[in-house]
């Protein structure tokens, strides 16, 4: 008898002795129970089970702290582990470049990283950051650049030493934007490979213009017009500290975290107020559009319009209708389109809301080729279903209710999550209660609610629709759903002297994309 048979005779032996026990106090427990007067009945009927109330739950929320010369600092002591996490925000991204250097905020995040400090270059930087195990990284967004650093609380004076200096002496090695653009060239060469990411990119051009700076996308010329001369302009702009916020969880003494931090940022000199960007939205443009792709077997189907921001008197209502029309595995879109028709390998959407500037509402789903057009009808009888037949039933409503009220906790359940969203609701200037009052918000909203915000939100009019698929296998013409407009995302071809003749970027050679 080999190990393995060995060993499998002993596990089934045990497991018929496990087994026995098992019974024996089952029968045991059945004995005792059936002799009990006053036994509790099983409830057998899950419908008629009742769940226990949400319990109260108000997380510990940082410390707010401005200094004289504007910056705003949160502190969030967590000793749980022996770790400290420094987040931070530059007022400024993509939507404040020129028109013609699209893709400097990217290039200016990543070389501002990369490109070395007063006294160190970037390659001895990241020597100094991996000889402490610490993590420190810049991203662009469309409204900002943000910080994110980690690392051992003992090395945090040394680690932050090196944040400072990045905001002080920023070097911006022209090696390094060098590097920054090659990598940039290498995504844009490969931008038309995933029809999913084709999908989200054009959509969004379409619900907002093509030319606005929340969907404008940058090209190689764009990112080649970037100088290191642009960089520092846009670090002597941006980075002020009356336009920087900086947020810091982990195991430290609060005390003696403010001393330090007043230390080293109280003689940073205020810069001028900053002027945020009034950029207009409009109305998205309905209409049918295509990208014929003809390398896919599936569409990615897209229906959007402008939605709004969580500032709207609405958005609570919103969010419940939301819910019900696409938020999860109950929802309306999954339930009917996915599991009862088989037209979606997924499904979901709603009315887009954010922070700052209006969301997208959106519509989203990915189906098989020979399903195409069934799947945008689907998707259209789905909103005016909730407009017409089949309105918002009270059910509905208490189960999406719950439905946000159980996951809310999964939003604060961190300290560093209530960091963070304090730190967004400070930079969007919304009140520091706001989800200290968000549960009794949604729990508030009515079944009228929901469908007057369904009736003045929806808008089944309003839609562009996209899809990105290969025409010739579509279970109909799309022309049948009105007239197409074809999509040409044929990438414009670099200036002379932009692209080296080898491979662009670590990840190989600019090609040709697909139309």
């Amino acid at each position: 008898m080999n190990r393995f048979t060995s060993s499998s005779t002993a596990l089934a032996v045990a497991a018929r002795r496990g087994l026995s026990r098992l019974l024996a106090v089952g029968v045991i427990s059945a004995g005792l129970l059936g002799s009990t007067a006053h036994a509790v009945p099983v409830q057998t009927d899950w419908k008629k089970i009742k769940a226990a109330p949400l319990r109260d739950f108000k997380p510990q929320q940082p410390t707010r702290i401005q200094l004289e010369n504007g910056l705003v600092i949160f502190l969030q002591p967590n000793p749980e582990l022996p770790l400290i996490t420094v987040l931070g925000d530059i007022q400024g991204g993509s939507r404040d470049e020129p028109a013609d250097k699209i893709g400097l905020a990217s290039l200016y995040a990543a070389t501002l990283r990369s490109g070395g400090i007063q006294g160190k270059t970037g390659d001895q930087v990241d020597d100094f950051l991996a000889a402490r195990a610490a993590q420190l990284v810049w991203n662009d967004d469309v409204d900002s650049v943000k910080l994110r650093m980690n690392c051992h609380k003992n090395d945090f004076n040394d680690v932050l030493g090196i944040v400072i200096e990045m905001l002080r002496t920023p070097q911006f090695a022209q090696d390094k934007l060098d590097l920054a653009k090659r990598q940039a060239f290498t995504g844009i060469s490969r931008r038309n490979d995933d029809p999913m990411d084709i999908a989200e990119r054009e959509s969004e051009k379409l619900a907002l213009g093509a030319s606005h700076p929340h969907a404008r996308q940058p090209e190689y010329a764009t990112l080649a017009a970037v100088s290191r001369e642009d960089l520092q302009i846009w670090h002597r702009a941006h980075v002020q500290p009356n336009q920087f916020m900086l947020g810091i969880t982990g195991d430290f003494d609060a005390a003696a975290m403010e001393a330090t931090l007043r230390r080293v940022f109280s003689a940073w000199p205020k810069g001028p107020t900053p002027t945020v960007a009034n950029i207009p939205f409009n109305p998205t443009q309905p209409g049918l559009y295509l990208v014929n792709k003809d390398d896919v077997n599936q569409s990615s189907i897209r229906l959007v319009q402008l939605g709004t921001t969580r500032k709207n008197p609405d958005a609570y209502a919103i969010e419940v209708m939301n819910e019900i029309l696409g938020g999860g595995f109950a929802a309306r879109l999954f339930t009917n389109i996915r599991s009862k028709q088989a037209l979606a390998y997924n499904v979901r959407g709603g009315v887009g809301m954010d922070w700052g500037f209006p969301g997208l509402y959106r519509l989203t789903m990915g189906t098989a080729s020979k399903n195409t057009v069934r799947a945008v009808k689907a998707l259209y009888a789905e909103v005016n279903a909730m407009l017409k037949d089949r309105p918002p039933t009270a059910d509905e409503l208490a189960k999406a209710k719950e439905a946000i009220l159980n996951s809310f906790v999964f939003q604060i359940d961190s300290k560093a999550k209530t960091l963070l969203q304090r730190m967004g609701l400070e930079s969007y200037g919304y009140p520091p209660d706001y989800y200290d009052t968000y549960q009794a918000a949604i729990a508030k909203v009515t079944l009228d609610d929901v469908k007057r915000v369904a009736q003045k939100y929806l808008n089944p009019s309003g839609f562009a629709v996209l899809v990105v698929g290969k025409a010739a296998d579509f279970d109909a013409p799309l022309s049948t759903l009105g007239p197409v407009n074809t999509l040409d995302i044929t990438i414009p071809a670099p200036p002379p002297g932009v692209l080296p003749a080898g491979p662009v970027g670590p990840a190989g050679a600019a090609r040709p994309s697909s139309k």
